[in-house]
């Protein structure tokens, strides 16, 4: 499939604006969800999980397979790593809201022609035809401080061209909600963390107040050689977000 930007989930957004800021009416708005053909062989619609009032968001890359099955992101083994890396960083779960980029799990079948599910990574045009979700998930939530767990999630929140392997570990200020995932957001996210920094004081910073993290995939735990050094690497990350809910 390729980058297609005709497809776009908004159509199928609840047409009320309050409910537009209810998660309760996203997710079930969601489950009839054919903004662009992942619906088509995914098992259904994951959306985001956790309390109206999280004041963390932790965004992934796409359902896998055990998440498809079951509706809920993060119940796999990649969700597990999760849980006890969030324990250990001194993040309460239930200030945690769990959530994807792309809300349908895109995968290929096994040569052999098994039954066995292979992950895919979405695409550019299926990143971009699912933001419409993220983009209502983070108006209804207002957190103080997002996660980007890795690439894909990072590039669905600050456009293609920001790299987790330079900026992993650092806040960064989340630019306007319109330019999410757009070219310039990562560009206007490093100008505004530059002003911040040369303000001699916080009265002077003009920085937007929800901050952003990037950080690796938990998945990323799973195929690391060295899982013990990688895990602990995620854990420092989400001790920096702790910082800012402390």
């Amino acid at each position: 499939m390729n980058a297609d930007s005709s497809h776009d989930a908004t159509p199928y957004l609840p047409k009320d604006p309050e409910a537009r800021h209810d998660l309760g009416a996203l997710r079930r708005a969601s489950e009839r969800c054919e903004g662009c053909p992942l619906h088509e062989n995914a098992t259904q619609t994951v959306f985001g999980a956790g309390e109206p009032g999280a004041r963390v968001v932790l965004v992934g890359e796409q359902p896998g397979d055990q998440e498809d099955r079951r509706g809920a992101p993060f119940v796999g083994p990649a969700g597990r790593i999760l849980d006890r890396a969030l324990a250990e960083a001194g993040i309460d779960r239930h200030d945690a809201y769990v959530t994807n980029a792309v809300k349908h799990f895109k995968f290929k079948h096994t040569e052999s022609g098994g039954k066995r599910r292979i992950h895919e990574t979405p695409n550019a045009g299926e990143m971009r035809a699912c933001r419409p979700w993220l983009l209502a998930e983070l108006r209804a939530l207002d957190p103080e401080v997002v996660v980007a767990l890795g690439a894909v999630a990072a590039k669905a929140l600050l456009g293609g061209s920001f790299r987790v392997t330079r900026q992993r570990g650092e806040l960064l200020p989340l630019p306007d909600l319109d330019l999410i995932g757009r070219p310039k957001a990562a560009k206007v996210a490093a100008e505004t963390a530059a002003r911040e920094r040369r303000a001699r004081s916080p009265e002077e910073a003009t920085g937007a107040e929800i901050r952003l993290l990037a950080t690796i995939h938990p998945s990323a735990v799973l195929r690391a050689d060295d899982r013990d050094a990688v895990y602990a690497g995620l854990v420092d990350d989400l001790r920096v977000a702790a910082e800012v809910l402390a």
